[in-house]
């Protein structure tokens, strides 16, 4: 009998589902199970989970995945989690709130308070992440005015990764990329800020310790027996999902940003140390104590087309018999030629993560005109998302060099999405495997903490060598010309948008009074 088959497994708790998959050593084989859960929304604008679902659906999806490996031996578990969440908990460790997502927007008004006060440029600074409703900065502003007694009464307030690790290990603590994401971290010092800390009144004792993101933790007796393993097997601390993709898309060399398109969006890149955007729109956060990443993400990315599907569709239902809709939609938008003949659109149907980026504005199309088709208005929102994102390239690029860039997500499964996307960005793009994995990242990261791999890059090419490879996109000329002249033209079409909306909603606050 041979030696017995190695994997590591990386569990990514997302933001609707927990992909966990084992990952052979040799890169030869994996095993991957995926469950999904709902995203609830109580109260307009509120985006809010049940942590012990989720915690229940990444127990069960590891258990399916070791079930799966075929007695292989589990070298190590390693977590990536959402970023942005935020949970109170009591002195039993039991959840005293729901988990407040990434979409969760109830402390909008926190955040436009601390920028309109000024506070928002010296909180960004010393934090790395912009002050906006995602942060657990703002969240936690909003609890101390409006539910008070939670803030008095919480022992703890944790994250999602923070939560999952607990329940794994029965250990609380958080890593330095989660916590790098709250707005409360001081990334210079890689130590919970006292001065933020006491703007949003809550002490340091009712927040996790903060470990490397290679910190080895033990799997409990009880979740061993829950899932499969024994106790005591290695568990990595790992990182937030954002860093984690970009690892898993092994998009980790300094130059090459990692773009990653799914229902949402973000373009990132690497660098060796904190890189604090001035201008308060860009985020950074930590992979390792020395690589971080830097970029913008925003809200509306495929989503964008599967509203569309709806939409455009009789009674709300998608116009084919796919899913959303989106694949006969993106035909349709192929027939369009670039510009969309004059119709462009806006494509903020959900608020954007990079707070400057949308200055605001609300979801538009402008320019309509009847000879406008279904084609028409698809095509224009694909333009929209990707022009959207090049203009987060464009200010990352003020920041740090960025030579290439490398595409991922299952978006640019769609010719559409790629052409476009490559000429709005008109540099040397490329195509790194299908998804922007975050188990695969975790995985990597994992592999590297236990010494079973000599650096970050290896480990991802070492579990996944086809993923790592990649292939150029040609760069149409004209195609790329045509959006140039675009993009010159969008930040008045934006700012004039944004003054639009400001309009409407002072008219709907009028009607509700």
């Amino acid at each position: 009998m041979g030696p017995r088959r190695r994997v590591v497994i990386g569990i990514a708790v997302g933001a609707t589902a927990v992909r966990a998959a084992a990952f052979a050593l040799d890169g030869t084989a994996r095993h991957v199970a995926t469950r999904e859960y709902p995203l609830l929304e109580p109260v307009p604008g509120w985006r809010v989970q049940d942590p012990d679902v989720l915690v229940a659906a990444a127990l069960d999806a590891t258990s399916a995945c070791v079930a799966g490996s075929a007695g292989a031996e589990v070298v190590a578990l390693a977590v990536s989690s959402a970023m942005y969440g935020l949970i109170g908990l009591d002195t039993a460790m039991t959840p005293m709130t729901p988990l407040l997502t990434l979409l969760d927007s109830r402390s909008s008004e926190a955040a436009r308070d601390l920028r309109n006060s000024g506070q928002s440029r010296e909180l960004h600074r010393l934090t790395g992440t912009p002050v906006h409703p995602m942060s657990p900065l703002c969240k936690l502003i909003w609890f101390a005015r409006h539910e008070p007694y939670l803030c008095t009464a919480a022992r703890w307030w944790v994250g999602l990764k923070d939560y999952v690790l607990y329940r794994l290990t029965g250990r609380l603590v958080t890593e330095l990329s989660s916590a790098s994401a709250t707005g409360m971290v001081d990334v210079h010092r890689r130590v919970w800020s006292p001065a933020v800390l006491n703007l949003v009144g809550v002490s340091a004792s009712q927040l996790p310790p903060v470990l490397p993101t290679t910190a080895l933790l033990r799997l409990s007796a009880a979740a061993g027996r829950s899932v499969g393993l024994p106790s005591g097997t290695p568990v990595v601390a790992g990182a937030g999902d954002g860093p984690s993709g970009i690892l898993g898309a092994a998009a980790i060399d300094e130059t090459v940003a990692g773009l990653t398109l799914g229902a949402t969006g973000a373009l990132r890149t690497v660098v060796a140390a904190p890189l604090v955007d001035p201008a308060e729109t860009l985020f950074c956060h930590a992979l390792t104590e020395d690589a971080w990443v830097v970029g913008g993400a925003v809200s509306n990315g495929g989503n964008v087309v599967r509203w569309a599907g709806r939409a455009l569709a009789p009674h709300g239902r998608p116009a084919s018999g796919d899913d959303d809709g989106a694949p006969a939609l993106l035909g349709l938008a192929e027939r369009i030629p670039p510009g969309s003949d004059g119709l462009v659109m806006l494509p903020y149907l959900r608020a954007d993560q990079a707070p400057a980026g949308s200055s605001g504005a609300p979801g538009a199309y402008l320019g309509l005109r009847d000879e406008h088709s279904p084609g028409h208005l698809v095509r224009a929102a694909v333009e929209g998302v990707c022009l959207h994102l090049g203009g987060v390239r464009d200010h990352l690029a003020e920041l740090t060099p960025i030579s290439s860039v490398r595409l991922t997500g299952e978006a640019f499964r769609s010719p559409l999405w790629r052409a476009v996307m490559a000429a709005v960005l008109d540099c040397p793009v490329q195509t790194a495997g299908e998804t922007d994995d975050a188990a695969l990242g975790a995985a990597a990261l994992g592999l590297f903490a236990v010494g079973l791999a000599p650096d970050l890059k290896e480990a991802v090419t070492q579990l996944d060598p086809e993923g790592a490879r990649t292939e150029p996109i040609a760069v149409d000329p004209a195609l790329a010309a045509a959006y140039r002249g675009l993009r010159a033209k969008l930040p008045a079409l934006i700012t004039v948008a944004g003054r639009l909306g400001e309009i409407l909603d002072e008219a709907a606050a009028g009607q509700r009074h």
